[in-house]
C-alpha cells in the first residue's frame, strides 16, 4: 500500500505549516491531492499544523457537493472508505498548477473539486 503522505511532500506540508503563522493571507499551491477511488471524496492539502501534525489544512470534498476549506485529521482520513470499501489513495501524478484559493473558487463553482 502506497503512504498517503510521502517524506518529501510531509516536510512541504510541514514548512507551509510554518510559513501560514508567520504570513497574512498565505496562499500557497497544494502539496497533495487524496482522493476515493470508490467514492467522490477529495483532499488538496496545503499544510500541517507543526504544533499538531495530525492536523492538515486544504480544500475538502466530500462528495456532497459542498467543498470547504478547513483543517481535517490525517488520522481519520487514514480511516475513511469508499463504497466498495477500497482506502484513501494518494493521486501520483497530481502537480498543482495554481494557489489554494484558484481550486477554491473553482470548486465553489463547480460543487465540486476540479483539479
Amino acid at each position: 500500500m502506497t503512504k498517503l503522505i510521502t517524506d518529501e511532500q510531509h516536510a512541504q506540508l510541514l514548512a507551509n505549516g510554518r510559513q501560514s503563522l508567520e504570513q497574512d493571507n498565505f496562499d500557497p499551491a497544494p502539496v497533495v491531492k487524496l482522493f476515493t477511488p470508490d467514492a467522490a471524496a477529495t483532499w488538496l492539502l496545503t499544510e500541517i499544523d507543526p504544533d499538531d501534525h495530525d492536523h492538515a489544512f486544504g480544500l475538502c470534498d466530500l462528495g456532497l457537493g459542498y467543498p470547504e476549506l478547513g483543517w481535517v485529521s490525517l488520522a481519520e482520513i487514514a480511516t475513511v472508505r469508499g463504497r466498495l470499501g477500497l482506502p484513501i489513495e494518494r493521486d501520483l501524478h497530481f502537480a498543482a498548477q495554481k494557489r489554494l484559493s484558484a481550486y477554491a473558487r473553482e470548486a465553489r463553482l463547480a460543487g465540486r473539486i476540479v483539479a
